[in-house]
């Protein structure tokens, strides 16, 4: 049976940065009622909203205080709830990220979990007992240091992948899912369309939480490879569907840092009623000789035979099992055109339709990032002042400041390349003063080229990325060959181009583009009186290539 899903185009706001109304510098759920017009226009299903519930904010609201209550600075429930009615309107779904694999310290579970090693609460995060010269293992923080944090008035260790006011949930526990589970029901209950569900594969950590092996010999090792898709994770989300999400009509999307595409089938199989679809990382974490102890602070510049080869193998791995996530970039991610693409005066136009058009024509749930849709670039920051963002600043320290792997000035160029902050900079709507963004100061500075990349220049522009991404949203609304179509890669060994075909009944999609500056020759019989369905040029050369050009074709047969 078809799912709603499976056609929809979903358009990710981060609200921090999205659209401020009232003039504090930082975004609001206002803002996003604002800019429903926008959003409605472009054409596509569902919003994701990053995480707008109570929180200190140490990490950007994945740090909840209140799950059933919102963050002041973004406004209250009620205005939540005249987005979700306003939205709804409009036919646009309302996703809500879901954070469960840890909370924030200032949760009520875990003050009271602090209180002493009986109270009923203790038993909802991982506690173990320790000394305060020895940690209790060797994990290291996804966000730098040690994964374990001392609690004098208990004698114990609390564990904290991220950052050390986010411990993590202990989902052994009974009464702690069966929390996790009311709540979800009270938020689907109020209209909302699905969750994102943050780090949800980190849920199971192993029996005994032993050491990783540690080769390279860092001061802390990564715990990744033991703690990711733990063996109970599945019998979790079984649980959680047949408690929760089996009820609703809504989608669920899992964030699976480390899952293979094995793992993957598991969660999105039809028949093992776990996940919809999953966010995997492999083609977001390609490096070509990355240094172990710098982690992914290295140069993200990979070859394109390594990209295809991990995008087709999630193609092929889940065609018709399971159910793929399509998505260049995010709010953990840097600019797609600037990653991928080529961010020049030159290309950045060409080389953003260009990405699009490789992305949405692929089979699986397309994701635009907010921006994207304009080919916002990154903000190329030269100073450290400059970010705001936790592991940005914690892997400066680390790795600059304690440890002296590398000088300040290379540090800069890989956040320049890499920091999830390039992907936080605000919302570029005019070439007014602050982009449009606020009447304030901005909590992150604009991205100084919004003066010729922003919303007010494209949205009605026939020839701008915006029109483009309207091109391509209406094409798989309108076609089952896009959405269901088999997938089939052509000439892996081509680093250069990226083509490949569609394959749905009679009919076929052929796919063409070239990720070069240089124009190239490529023959799949495109010339040979097929139907051209989309360009980002505005003529077509045949078996030419101009730079970054893309282009589809309905073959004939």
């Amino acid at each position: 049976m078809k799912k709603w899903w499976e056609n929809a185009v979903i358009y990710q706001v981060y609200p921090s940065s999205f659209q401020d109304s009232d003039g504090d510098g930082i975004g609001d759920l206002e803002g996003v009622i604002n800019r429903l017009p926008y959003i409605e226009k472009l054409g596509v299903d569902v919003i994701w909203l990053n995480p707008v519930y109570k929180s200190p904010n140490v990490d950007n609201g994945y740090d909840v205080s209140d799950y059933e209550d919102i963050q002041p600075v973004f406004g209250d429930m009620a205005t939540f709830d005249r987005l979700l009615d306003e939205a709804h309107k409009r036919n646009i779904k309302i996703v809500m990220d879901l954070v469960v694999n840890h909370s924030s310290d200032q949760l009520d579970w875990f003050i009271s979990s602090k209180k002493s090693k009986d109270n009923p609460y203790h038993d909802y995060y991982i506690w173990k007992n320790g000394s305060p010269d020895k940690l209790p293992n060797n994990w290291g923080s996804y966000f730098s240091g040690p994964a374990w944090t001392y609690d004098d008035k208990l004698g114990q260790y609390y564990l904290h992948l991220f950052a050390k006011e986010q411990p993590e949930l202990n989902w052994r526990n009974k009464a702690m899912r069966q929390d996790v589970y009311k709540m979800m029901r009270w938020w689907l209950d109020k209209g909302i369309d699905g969750f994102r569900m943050d780090s949800i594969s980190l849920l199971d950590k192993p029996v005994g939480l032993p050491d990783v092996p540690n080769p390279d010999h860092a001061k802390y090792a990564d715990a990744q490879p033991i703690v990711a898709d733990g063996p109970q994770l599945g019998q979790y989300l079984k649980e959680m569907n047949r408690e929760v999400l089996s009820k609703y009509d809504g989608v669920s999307i899992g964030e699976m840092i480390g899952s293979k595409v094995d793992d993957a089938r598991e969660y999105t199989g039809r028949d093992n009623h776990e996940l919809d679809m999953i966010f995997q990382f492999e083609h977001v974490t390609l490096t070509p000789n990355p240094d172990k102890r710098l982690g992914k602070w290295n140069d993200e510049r990979v070859k394109l035979t390594d990209l295809k080869a991990s995008l087709s193998k999630w193609q092929y791995g889940l065609n018709k099992v399971g159910w793929n996530s399509l998505y260049w970039n995010n709010h953990d991610q840097p600019r797609a055109v600037s990653r991928f693409g080529n961010d020049s005066d030159e290309y950045r136009d060409v080389s953003a339709k260009m990405l699009a058009l490789v992305l949405h024509l692929l089979k699986g749930t397309p994701y635009i990032y907010q921006g994207e849709e304009l080919g916002m670039t990154n903000a190329h920051n030269t100073s450290l002042a400059q970010y705001r963002d936790l592991e940005t600043l914690n892997a400066y320290k680390e790795i600059v400041v304690d440890e002296k792997l590398v000088s300040p000035e290379k540090m800069l160029r890989f956040f320049a390349e890499i920091s999830r902050d390039n992907a936080r900079t605000p919302m570029q709507w005019d070439d007014s003063e602050k982009a449009g963004f606020t009447s304030g100061k901005p909590w992150i500075d604009v991205n100084p080229n919004y003066v010729k990349i922003n919303a007010q220049d494209e949205v009605d522009d026939p020839h701008s990325v915006f029109s483009f991404y309207q091109k391509l949203i209406s094409l798989r609304h309108q076609s089952d060959l896009i959405v269901y179509g088999d997938y089939e890669e052509l000439d892996p060994e081509d680093g250069q181009a990226f083509c490949y075909k569609r394959h749905y009944g009679t009919q076929t999609l052929l796919v063409m583009s070239n990720f070069t500056d240089q124009s190239l020759i490529r023959d799949y019989g495109q010339a040979s009186g097929n139907q051209l369905v989309i360009s980002n040029y505005s003529d077509d050369r045949g078996t030419m290539l101009r730079p970054y050009e893309a282009k589809a074709y309905l073959i004939q047969r």
